[in-house]
């Protein structure tokens, strides 16, 4: 009986192919939302169910910076197994059409903002609607999600995928049934990639961002670990400050529109 490291090989092997095969897309991200950032906008970041999470650790996280917006909806992601706030609520709304621009309506939202959909799937209602709602306002909208789920049938009304609708597609290279280890004796793959996978995919946008605002002379204030020497408990105050002043002017953009 094998119990040696085959989730962490697979998933190994699919993050090389991620950073070989998607590096030029990477690279025009990082260029589109270090514009973004000099000039004052917002880097939304949306997902829903699991795909929430590379949102919420892409900031406030040590080693991110302001300028990045997780537009997190407590509808779709769960805090209950059943029930309410359970993963069948999330599950029926997420392919829902009509839904999401009642949340995105309250959020600020600019014309040459960078917004980053994650989906594994790309067809579910959630994210092809958040699509279409930010490139109408004149966002550049970034796709985070599988080509293996390309020839799948859409389900969507508009008839169009995530990476349809958006600017740049970033593959993450997950298969299309996401859990990456088959077990002996087991109907059923075992260990879920995509969602470890575009978190990855979360931090190379940060810091590639990073790289390219330094080469231009430019750094904004850094979520940072006390741990790291000369930072203190105190030293991500001015982060949350300069977050809220970024804040503060992308809804004075949106009210001025």
């Amino acid at each position: 009986m094998n119990t040696g490291p085959e989730y962490t090989t697979r998933l190994i092997a699919l993050l090389q192919q991620m950073s070989t095969t998607q590096n030029d897309a990477l690279n025009q991200v990082a260029h589109k939302c270090a514009d973004t950032l000099q000039n004052k906008g917002l880097i939304h970041l949306f997902g829903s169910g699991h795909s929430v999470i590379p949102t919420l650790d892409a900031f406030p996280r040590y080693g991110s910076f302001v300028g990045l917006h997780p537009l997190n909806d407590p509808r779709l992601m769960w805090h209950n197994v059943l029930g309410p706030g359970g993963v069948r609520e999330l599950l029926w709304l997420e392919r829902t059409e009509n839904y999401i621009d009642k949340f995105l309506d309250h959020e600020p939202l600019a014309a040459g903002d960078v917004i980053v959909i994650y989906s594994h799937s790309g067809l579910n209602a959630a994210g092809i609607d958040a699509a279409l709602y930010a490139k109408a306002r004149g966002l550049f909208v970034v796709a985070v999600t599988a080509s293996s789920s390309l020839s799948r049938p859409v389900p969507h009304s508009s008839r169009q995928r995530l990476a349809h609708v958006a600017a740049v597609m970033i593959d993450t290279r997950a298969p299309v049934e996401d859990a990456i280890v088959p077990i002996d004796g087991w109907s059923r793959p075992l260990g879920g990639s995509s969602t470890v996978i575009a978190t990855v995919i979360s931090h190379e946008i940060v810091c590639r961002t990073g790289a390219v605002l330094a080469s231009r002379g430019v750094t904004l204030e850094t979520f940072v670990s006390p741990t790291v020497p000369g930072a203190s408990l105190s030293s991500n105050d001015e982060v949350f400050a300069e977050h809220e002043r970024y804040l503060h002017a992308a809804r004075g953009r949106k009210l001025s529109a």
